[in-house]
């Protein structure tokens, strides 16, 4: 290879036209990201209007159930990571590393899942986006029997949730903030120096 045949780069080593382009794309991309962090209902909002206008397509067309249901799969598979803690207290020997407390006198530690939220919501936005682009392909409307699929997504998620419950309720773990206890410093009384 010649020094100018790499990737994205013109004879005379600066970014190509084409790279430059997708750079750009990338950065605006990522700054529509960082403005929609902190606006976290109006970002579900926007995710739910999105299935829902999937779901509608998805029901007017009568077709793309293969689809449908990998996003099932694919939005489950999510979830569970949303609900499971970043360190698996099942894979930790009782000396090694952090724990989440076992007693009620043990120190607090927050709970810091696997999967954060905003990662959460942008994996399944994207999987939703990519559902409905593949909804204008007829080589995925593979033709199945619907029904099937649903129950087995019902049973598959009745399993899958009792299987996190259990292990929820034996590590005593919950992923939630809302009922648990909060823990607060010593009253500030405005004074700098004790006197």
């Amino acid at each position: 290879m010649s020094e100018g045949d790499s990737v994205g780069e013109s004879i005379h080593g600066k970014p190509s036209v084409v790279a430059a382009f997708f750079t750009r794309i990338g950065q605006i991309y990522q700054s529509w990201l960082d403005k929609s962090t902190p606006f976290y209902a109006v970002r579900w909002a926007a995710t739910l209007l999105l299935t829902a206008v999937y779901m509608i397509r998805v029901y007017i067309l009568q077709g793309w159930y293969i689809v449908t249901y990998a996003l099932g799969i694919y939005h489950l598979n999510l979830f569970i990571a949303f609900l499971s803690p970043k360190v698996d207290p099942s894979l930790l020997d009782e000396d090694e590393g952090p724990s989440l407390p076992t007693k009620q006198n043990e120190e607090f530690r927050p709970f810091i899942r696997r999967l954060p939220e905003f990662k959460f919501w942008h994996s399944a936005t994207k999987g939703i986006v990519i559902a409905m682009i593949c909804t204008f392909f007829d080589a995925f409307n593979v033709p199945v029997f619907w029904p099937i699929l649903v129950m087995y997504f019902i049973m598959l998620f009745c399993i899958t949730m009792k299987r996190q419950i259990k292990h929820m309720i034996k590590y005593r773990y919950l992923p939630f903030t809302h009922g648990k206890r909060t823990y607060k410093g010593k009253e500030d009384t405005g004074n700098t120096f004790a006197s």
